[in-house]
């Protein structure tokens, strides 16, 4: 196709310059810190979080084992990859403050925009919960909280009464 080595090299340059000309060399800042994220650390810091809400421990072993196997050993994945129901559950976490969004935008050279959006683990974060609240310990029950759960509703009832003219004691 060519006929000298030359000739393709300056082919070459050429379609680097106009490349240069139509991307923006501006990536997202994945990476708030250079710690890895276990997945012990993962079911800490959602326990952290959503044990607090009343979600049990199995549930955030499953959401923990169900985020690493989008992220991996990255600190970030692409929108793309998302069903809808993913993308919800993704939602909540971002809330939650353990993820955030961003967006990248790239010119191609027809000159159409391509944006790419990123979901992005909030590292620090979790490392921060993993470690600071990593038990998290329910309240102790004293002797007469675990005697009054044990009564039964029936029981409950029946100890009830009314008076005819004041209305429910």
């Amino acid at each position: 196709m060519f006929r000298d080595e030359s000739a393709a090299q300056e082919e070459g340059e050429e379609f680097f310059r106009e490349e240069e000309l139509y991307t923006t060399n501006t990536l997202p800042s994945f990476r708030d810190t250079d710690e890895v994220i276990t997945l012990q650390d993962l079911r800490n810091a959602l326990r952290a979080v959503l044990g607090t809400k009343g979600v049990k421990e199995d549930a955030t072993n499953k959401l923990a084992d169900y985020l690493m196997n989008f992220f991996g050993f990255e600190d970030y994945i692409i929108d793309n990859v998302l069903d809808s129901e993913d993308r919800d559950v993704f939602y909540t976490l971002e809330e939650e403050g353990l993820l955030r969004t961003e967006s990248e935008e790239i010119y191609l050279l027809k000159g159409k925009m391509w944006r790419i959006h990123y979901w992005i683990l909030k590292k620090r974060e979790i490392l921060s919960l993993a470690r600071d609240k990593a038990v998290v310990t329910p309240a102790k029950d004293d002797g007469y909280a675990t005697c009054y759960k044990a009564v039964d509703d029936e029981v409950w009832a029946s100890r009830s009464f009314t008076h005819e003219k004041d209305g429910p004691v």
